[in-house]
């Protein structure tokens, strides 16, 4: 008990030195170049001002408008296909936030089908994880058979290894679909499907949002689709496989030492267990050597006794004589 406490106290330190760490690197990358924008931003809101007479409200209003209108760059979110979509990201926890409900109503029902979506959601990705991982495993085997390989095994860390290589390439070919419909570059795309498939989801880059694409391209929507919910299951069974593995190597000392303090534990009771036998055996001689001169007697039968009964008879008579 004490042992997992020390290991739960050193895995919140490390998280929050990662935490630390991860901080210190966005500050260093990012703001800089964050107050280059926030500058340009406002030269721009300058130059409007003074061309077309816009008052500090009037500014304001004007980027309410532009804020409502970034969501209907797709057309209308909220048909059947747009609502498909948003319900992968209300389920998935992915949370895009380039959709919103603008009703009470709305609102309401979307906490109710979050509250039950989600846990069915992550129960149903981790049935096909594991099932993802068997086939993974078994197509392993198959492979090591193939190559001639006796008593093959299949280690966690091939397995992390065969996750790697799938998550890698299912990124890949994602990202090479959504470069091409989206006008993204490469490393864009890839960005995109990352984000996506790790539920982080900070709504930068979206999908299905420019030219009505949820209403005139039915076959990239429904690509998109099937893409974030196989990709979901693929990475989802890789992290659970790299949190197995870590937990595993986490593990080995303590199981080590417990199973190293259960056979000192035993020691002595194997001895104790091995004298008794000794005892008993020569208990039983005793008796057999008394039973040499009283026919009526009858001991109880050992095999060690058996083997050797011959002799310890006629010792036993040239004893007595």
């Amino acid at each position: 008990m004490r042992k997992q406490s020390v290991r739960t106290a050193a895995l919140v330190l490390c998280m929050l030195s990662y935490l630390l760490v991860g901080a210190a690197v966005f500050d260093a990358l990012e703001s800089e170049a964050e107050r280059g924008r926030q500058q340009l931003l406002a030269q721009k809101r300058g130059e409007l001002r003074r061309k077309y007479g816009f008052s500090a409200e009037d500014d304001r209003e004007l980027e309410r408008l532009a804020r409502q209108a970034e969501a209907h760059r797709a057309g209308r979110q909220w048909q059947f296909a747009g609502s498909f979509y948003f319900a992968i990201t209300v389920i998935t926890t992915i949370g895009y936030g380039h959709a919103a409900p603008g009703t009470d109503s709305g609102k309401f029902f979307c906490m109710f089908y979050a509250l039950l979506g989600i846990p069915l959601t992550l129960v149903t990705f981790q049935s096909l994880g594991e099932r993802l991982n068997a086939l993974v495993r078994r197509l392993l085997l198959a492979a090591k058979h193939c190559l001639g390989l006796r008593q093959p095994r299949v280690s966690t860390e091939n397995m992390v290894v065969a996750g790697l290589l799938v998550c890698t390439a299912t990124l890949a070919l994602g990202a090479a679909t959504f470069a091409h419909f989206e006008g993204w570059t490469f490393f864009h795309a890839y960005y995109y499907c990352f984000i996506t498939l790790t539920t982080i989801g900070f709504g930068d880059f979206v999908a299905l949002q420019s030219d009505e694409a949820l209403q005139r391209k039915p076959p990239y929507v429904a690509f998109s689709f099937l893409y974030i919910l196989l990709g979901l299951t693929v990475i989802g069974a890789f992290l659970n496989l790299v949190v197995l593995r870590f937990l595993a190597s986490a593990e080995a000392p303590e199981r080590a030492a417990r199973r190293a303090s259960l056979s000192h534990q035993g020691a002595p009771e194997s001895r104790g267990r091995a004298r008794a036998a000794t005892c008993a055996t020569h208990r039983i001689l005793r008796l057999q050597m008394q039973a040499c001169d009283n026919p009526g007697f009858s001991p109880p039968w050992s095999p060690t006794a058996e083997h050797g009964g011959r002799t310890d008879r006629t010792r036993a008579r040239r004893k007595s004589i």
